[in-house]
């Protein structure tokens, strides 16, 4: 019995069909990796040009701050230099934060690792890591952020100094709900400005943070005082030891 003339070039026909395609599936395949990886080199690159950027410009807003204006109305922000800042707010800042703020380079790995140990997706962040995070991505928490944040410290590390560090992260941290920056917070709860700050004031706005929306610097608890006496104690002990010299005289 011989072959039907027309189904064998029906075969055939298919078969070069089917060939074409997979090559095809390839090309789009390499074409898209490529516009993927240079999508992500793009999204770096735009990065690294806003963290040199804020070298020497000091940032206008947060897309944090964005946030609370669109849900709240508005929000206080006055940006002031660090040398207007009380040395004791600074102080209290690093004591209650990140102690081994002038050893690290922007990442501390013993307390990564405790946090890795515990399973925990918070805890482990230096203020380097919180101003990465603050000034340049955004609010919540995921594995994403984490890593962009783990890439992009020590190049902001880099970049700026300890002292350019801290002045942002003073100037843009919550501690209210729509208070943002030391200026705008110590007139808040306090009616004084940032240089003004005194030890006890400097404790209680340096505990809050963590939790600005949760906890009050005008009315803390008892655990809450405990904690800022601890914290101006703290920084007592880092100006005696040496660990605040990268930002005090």
């Amino acid at each position: 019995m011989q072959d039907d003339p027309s189904m064998a070039k029906n075969n055939v026909t298919n078969d070069l069909e089917t060939r074409s395609k997979t090559p095809n599936l390839k090309r789009i395949l390499i074409r898209l990796r490529r516009w993927v990886f240079r999508g992500i080199l793009l999204f770096f690159g735009f990065l690294a040009l806003w963290g040199l950027l804020y070298r020497w410009v000091n940032p206008p807003t947060t897309l944090y701050m964005m946030q609370e204006r669109h849900r709240i109305g508005e929000v206080k922000q006055e940006w002031v230099d660090l040398e207007n800042i009380a040395p004791v707010m600074v102080r209290a800042l690093v004591a209650a934060e990140d102690a081994n703020f002038c050893i690290h380079w922007g990442i501390d790995s013993a307390a990564v690792r405790r946090a890795l140990q515990q399973g925990a997706m918070r805890g482990g962040s230096t203020i380097s890591q919180q101003v990465v995070k603050n000034a340049f991505l955004w609010p919540g928490r995921n594995w994403l952020r984490k890593v962009i944040e783990a890439i992009m410290t020590p190049y902001v590390e880099l970049l700026w100094n300890k002292q350019r560090t801290l002045e942002i992260y003073l100037n843009i941290a919550e501690f209210d709900t729509g208070v943002f920056g030391i200026q705008a917070a110590a007139q808040h709860h306090f009616g004084v400005d940032a240089a003004n700050l005194n030890r006890v004031q400097a404790g209680r706005l340096a505990v809050v943070l963590p939790d600005p929306k949760g906890r009050s610097a005008i009315k803390p608890s008892k655990s809450l005082r405990k904690r800022a006496a601890s914290v101006i104690a703290g920084s007592d002990m880092i100006r005696r030891d040496g660990r605040s010299k990268c930002f005090e005289d």
